[in-house]
């Protein structure tokens, strides 16, 4: 294997030894196998030096902008051997276990992102030093791909910062700010970004005359007692344990497996939790759910690395420095929110100026919420908000880049605003419609530049879903979708480029599944066995549960446009056509499938039986093939294969181009279970011949809803994929 040229191996005027990680090839270093081995060699280097008194301190650092992102994902994903995955993880546990013996301190200087591997390097070290900069953050994400710390992670983080902050970063992959870190224990020192390089030889310099020294995070006295006692020790992780269950329904064993790990050698050795950390990993690593959470990851990362236009196309995305939201209401708000908190300048307009204030009240109480959560600071708060504006006039929106219209959802009122609104603003600028089911060609008509014009579909509600839909209409530029994706990503979403179709891709995909639960609650299904089967399956709430989610009367009208524009195989299942002349609303009413109290659920409400005429109580004499774990089996079946089914028809049509799209929306736009890897990975386990024979037998008994899209068919006969079949752009 060719040599790593990085990390290099250098020795200062003042005798301090600098490991420095400055990969050549690549924008932020990863911890290749190669990099690894150079890692080592390094090492070995600063003992030499160390025994010959050449060198009294060691610092580990990175580039100017980042400190290290992690290990080499693409090792994770190609690792089959359960013995070589705890090979190599040993390989890494020796190479870092060789840093922290170094006979001189060992300092950790982390400017930018730190990730992963360059976080268990450091914890490695001495001392962490973490630059003040907005860009420095230091995680533990390997549970967000189905794996633990491994490198020392889990076992050294918990003995520097104590068990319950170690389990915060362990158990949920989030980044901690540097003020964080100092106030955990994980950051000897926080120093200005501007001083940094030259105040990190300052602080080994520091060390080195015994001014400084590892200084123990003080903790309560409660703190100290669950921390540092057996006792407490216990009843902390009984309490994670039970936590994680309830949230990850056991699906996911990479917590499991870190709370096992601690559980068996937290008060032991170093050595020996880095023996339970190689066995664990190793498993974990070669599993189904790993590789199938590293597929999802490169899902993102494909979206983020895209631009949502063909590789062959000249266009660029216009520079965006303010942008128009007209519509000032929940949605607008949530948009104009998101704006500002990137550091976009944003103006809301409305026709009533009692609309603009509750828009910018919206928009307020959001990052609020974010100051109560840790994830924005007071002056960081006040600094968004003052980049928000609002009026009833359209010159408020002139000067804009962007303008993302967002009023409510009937095509002559968005006709006409926007036809009102392209005069005030300059010719390249772009405009997007936040629409859900409308057409996107037919709205451009008013437009005197349709080209300029496509859809953004955020979902609901827009501060928490990642998902956004950038709908093409046939006369979209490449100019105005590469515009509008980027300032997805800009926000902090997950862009999928779709083109203009009935409920475009997600909804699309949903409505065969909602309305199949409605032909289960015909057929005998309860409430309880419908959701329920859903929910095992991985799904974060059942159908019905969803349906209240969205709003009775919402997915009512969806559901009639989706049947006006497909046919009868989206016929509305009777029980929904009775749901929506019951007068529910569902959440934001009170009273759907479940009974709310101040928006939280709080049980099934079984009156709603006696309201559907269609639908027979669960106490009724009407017999029912749908009971116990056959019934829950046939439950899943149809709910499923309904969705695989309407997927592979938007692939046949060119709605998107791949299935990993399909993959990524259905993951971020509805929460489709990640550790399946996605509907059509999922679906691709079984193969298309599969689903073809299951969807036959399906058909004969409940109606042609369940015949096998043509696209189907094909890729059964051809013995194709679906990722064979429509691999994304460029593969």
């Amino acid at each position: 294997m060719t040599t790593s040229p990085s990390p290099t191996f250098e020795i200062d005027e003042h005798s301090i030894g600098w490991i420095i990680f400055d990969d050549p090839e690549r924008s932020v270093n990863v911890l290749t196998e190669s990099v690894m081995r150079r890692l080592a060699e390094a090492t070995n280097e600063a003992l030499r030096a160390c025994q010959e008194a050449r060198v009294r301190a060691v610092v580990i650092r990175g580039k100017d902008d980042s400190f290290i992102a992690g290990a080499d994902i693409n090792l994770i994903g190609t690792t089959e051997d359960p013995e070589i995955a705890k090979e190599s993880i040993e390989l890494g546990q020796e190479i870092f276990s060789g840093i922290s013996s170094l006979p001189v301190p060992t300092i950790a200087a982390v400017h930018g992102a730190c990730v992963g591997g360059g976080v268990e390097l450091s914890l490695a070290c001495d001392h962490r030093v973490l630059s003040s900069s907005d860009s420095t953050t230091m995680s533990l994400p390997e549970v967000q791909l189905g794996i633990l710390p491994a490198w020392g992670g889990t076992t050294r983080l918990t003995r520097l910062i104590g068990l319950r902050a170690a389990l915060d970063m362990l158990l949920s992959g989030r980044k901690v700010s540097p003020a964080k870190a100092k106030s955990i224990g994980l950051a000897s020192e926080v120093i200005p970004a501007a001083i940094f390089h030259t105040s990190v030889q300052e602080f080994a310099q520091s060390i080195l005359s015994k001014k400084r020294g590892p200084r123990a995070r003080k903790r309560p006295g409660l703190g100290q007692l669950l921390d540092a006692t057996p006792l407490g020790r216990s009843i902390v992780l009984r309490m994670a344990r039970k936590k994680v269950a309830k949230r990850l329904g056991g699906q996911y064993p990479a917590p499991t497996a870190i709370l096992e790990v601690l559980t068996r050698t937290v008060g032991k050795s170093v050595a020996e939790g880095l023996s339970a950390e190689a066995t664990n990993a190793a498993i974990l690593l070669v599993s189904p759910v790993c590789k199938n959470l590293v597929h999802v990851f490169h899902l993102r990362q494909m979206s983020k690395k895209g631009t949502g236009i063909p590789t062959d196309s000249a266009a660029g995305p216009r520079a965006i420095s303010k942008i128009g939201v007209l519509g000032a209401g929940v949605m607008g708000g949530g948009i104009a929110q998101l704006a500002a908190s990137r550091g976009v300048v944003t103006w809301m307009k409305d026709i009533e100026h009692g609309a603009v204030t509750r828009g910018l009240q919206h928009a307020r109480s959001l990052i609020r919420g974010k100051v109560t959560r840790h994830r924005m600071t007071n002056s960081e708060a006040r600094q968004a908000m003052d980049r928000i504006s609002g009026g009833v006039a359209y010159h408020g929106l002139s000067g804009s880049d962007i303008v993302v219209e967002a009023i409510v959802e009937k095509i002559e009122l968005k006709k006409a605003a926007l036809s009102e609104l392209e005069e005030y603003l300059s010719d390249d600028c772009v405009i997007a419609t936040n629409t859900s089911s409308l057409s996107v060609k037919e709205i451009a008509t008013a437009l005197k530049q349709p080209q300029r014009f496509c859809g953004m579909h955020f979902f609901n509600p827009v501060h928490r879903m990642p998902l956004v839909e950038v709908i093409r209409a046939p006369e979209t530029s490449d100019a105005a979708i590469v515009t509008t994706y980027q300032l997805a990503l800009k926000l902090g979403k997950v862009p999928v480029v779709v083109s203009d179709g009935p409920g475009f891709l997600v909804n699309r995909i949903l409505g065969p599944y909602m309305n199949e639960a409605g032909f289960l609650l015909s057929d005998g299904a309860s409430i309880k066995m419908i959701d329920g089967s859903a929910k095992r399956f991985g799904m974060p709430m059942g159908p019905l549960r969803l349906l209240d989610e969205v709003g009775i009367d919402v997915s009512t009208h969806a559901g009639s446009s989706l049947y006006q524009a497909l046919g009868e195989r989206l016929k509305p299942a009777p029980a929904l056509v009775d749901l929506g002349n019951t007068g529910r609303l569902g959440k934001k009413g009170g009273r759907g499938f479940y009974l709310y109290e101040e928006s939280r659920e709080r049980q099934i409400d079984d009156t709603i039986y006696v309201e559907l005429p269609s639908v027979p109580a669960p106490d009724s004499n009407r017999p029912s093939s749908i009971s116990g774990e056959e019934g829950q089996g046939q439950i899943l079946r149809r709910l499923v294969l309904a969705m695989i089914n309407e997927a592979a028809r938007t692939l046949e049509e060119g709605i998107v181009i791949s299935a990993a799209e399909v993959d990524l929306a259905m993951i971020m736009g509805t929460g489709f279970p990640p550790f399946r890897g996605g509907l059509l990975r999922f679906a691709d386990t079984i193969h298309p011949r599969g689903i073809v024979d299951r969807l036959e037998m399906l058909a004969e008994k409940h109606g042609p809803r369940f015949t096998p899209a043509p696209a189907l068919t094909r890729l059964a006969s051809e013995d194709l994929t679906f990722y064979s079949a429509f691999p994304p752009s460029g593969s």
